[in-house]
């Protein structure tokens, strides 16, 4: 079916200005900021002739100046009656024409991640750093109350040489769960733990050589870096070496948030994508499921031994009822806070927990999942569009997404990683 599609152009020149910039990129700007199936091009011409008289030639025998500009805005006709008149508004000196076109197809290339954009413009600046002979509980501390995971550690010229995460110390400390768990225990707790760490400096546990990117590097690239090197965060720095920002995959989530037009409104325009990803396209499928009645016990050896850290528990028919992760297990035996951390500090086996804390091995195995599976969870489905899920896990700071069919039944996690796979993938050149 044909489109109606309003073709505008406008002939200027190159001194032309609007805000003290050139016109031509003001118009530019303009129009990407819409964020509507529109197309702006820009054509400069080899010689013209002004209503003053000027001429601007690239002839030899006079000095070349002032050359002629065309831009052309072509635009869905439903959008003509709001940006022709800014239009308008910004070109004090030239013309414009206007004429409606019928337009047999349009296609565009989906495009998730802007090519233009630099590491700079999405990395956040000035993070928390800490210099190399920093005490390690200073860094306990600080990931801890942070929101952040990790912490780029800077020599005396303020040049990374070491990232130091959540991570690295659970690898380096008994610790068989996430720092963000511990702030279930109350302080006396943390001070335990934070003496497992006297005497040790960062240097002791960051992880060296640290992988940077320049500032000035293409997004795409550090997108790539973070994938091929299975990082969350990348520390950006100047020409110089020195520190400038650090490069998150929710910084990349934010920006793709900001930067790309709502990419339905072109589908319900008539405009045929490319390149369409759907979040069963990029969900995983490994997360292992419960029904409501198993025992507790069970949710903690199933998320001990997989990497997505969550159990989803479902009724016979598969029914996404709620979700057991480790935040949750803490909150459900705060009251055995004491037996729980014996097992974190020393890493005690099911066993050994069973045989020194009794009570609590009775209640892991008294409680089941669906008394204590969390129930506000926010889905998607698997044939939704990416964006959708993007949007969702930007606005409500989630890591992880279940998926559902359109019966509800539970079908796999969409996870902040295979989220920026799948948005990097398409764009392989």
């Amino acid at each position: 079916m044909p489109l109606t599609y309003t073709l505008a152009r406008i002939f200027t020149s190159e001194e032309a200005r609007y805000n003290g910039r050139p016109l031509y990129k003001e118009i530019l700007e303009f129009v990407r900021s819409q964020k509507i199936s529109a197309r702006c091009q820009v054509t400069k011409g080899i010689a013209g002739c002004y209503e003053n008289g000027e001429i601007a030639t690239q002839g030899i025998e006079v000095l070349s100046f002032n050359m002629p500009l065309e831009i052309i805005v072509i635009m869905p006709q439903q959008e003509s009656g709001r940006l022709l008149p800014q239009l308008e508004e910004m070109v004090d000196e030239g013309l414009m024409t206007v004429e409606d076109k019928e337009v047999h197809w349009h296609k565009c290339r989906k495009r998730m991640i802007p090519r233009q954009l630099r590491v700079k413009d999405v990395m956040t600046p000035h993070p928390r750093t800490l210099p190399v002979g920093a005490p390690a509980n200073e860094a306990l501390q600080i990931l801890l109350a942070a929101p952040f995971h990790g912490i780029p550690v800077l020599d005396a010229q303020q040049r990374p040489v070491g990232l130091i995460t959540q991570g690295d110390l659970l690898r380096q400390l008994p610790f068989p769960i996430k720092l963000g768990s511990l702030r279930h225990f109350d302080p006396s707790h943390l001070e335990a733990l934070g003496k497992l760490l006297a005497g040790k400096r960062v240097a002791d546990l960051m992880n060296t050589p640290v992988v940077v990117i320049q500032e000035d590097e293409l997004l795409s690239k550090g997108v790539d870096i973070m994938l091929l090197k299975d990082i969350k965060r990348l520390p950006a720095v100047a020409a110089d070496g020195t520190l400038t920002g650090m490069l998150s995959r929710l910084d990349v989530f934010k920006t793709i948030m900001d930067q790309n037009p709502d990419w339905a409104t072109f589908d319900q325009g008539g405009v045929k994508l490319q390149d369409i990803t759907l979040v069963k396209d990029a969900m995983r499928t490994d997360t292992p499921t419960l029904p409501p009645s198993a025992p507790t016990w069970d949710a903690i050896k199933l998320i001990e031994t997989t990497s997505i850290k969550r159990v989803a528990v479902v009724d016979p028919e598969g029914k996404l009822l709620g979700l057991i992760s480790e935040k949750v297990l803490m909150a459900a035996f705060s009251a055995h806070k004491g037996g729980l951390l014996d097992y974190i500090v020393a890493n005690l086996s099911f066993s050994a927990l069973a045989r020194k804390h009794r009570e609590l091995l009775k209640a892991l195995r008294a409680r089941t999942v669906g008394e204590i599976m969390l129930t506000g969870f926010y889905p998607v489905k698997e044939a939704d569009l990416i964006d959708d899920a993007l949007q969702m896990m930007v606005e409500k700071k989630l890591k992880r997404i279940p998926v559902l069919d359109d019966q509800g039944r539970f079908k796999g996690m969409l996870t902040r990683d295979s989220l920026l796979r799948s948005m990097q993938a398409p764009q392989a050149e």
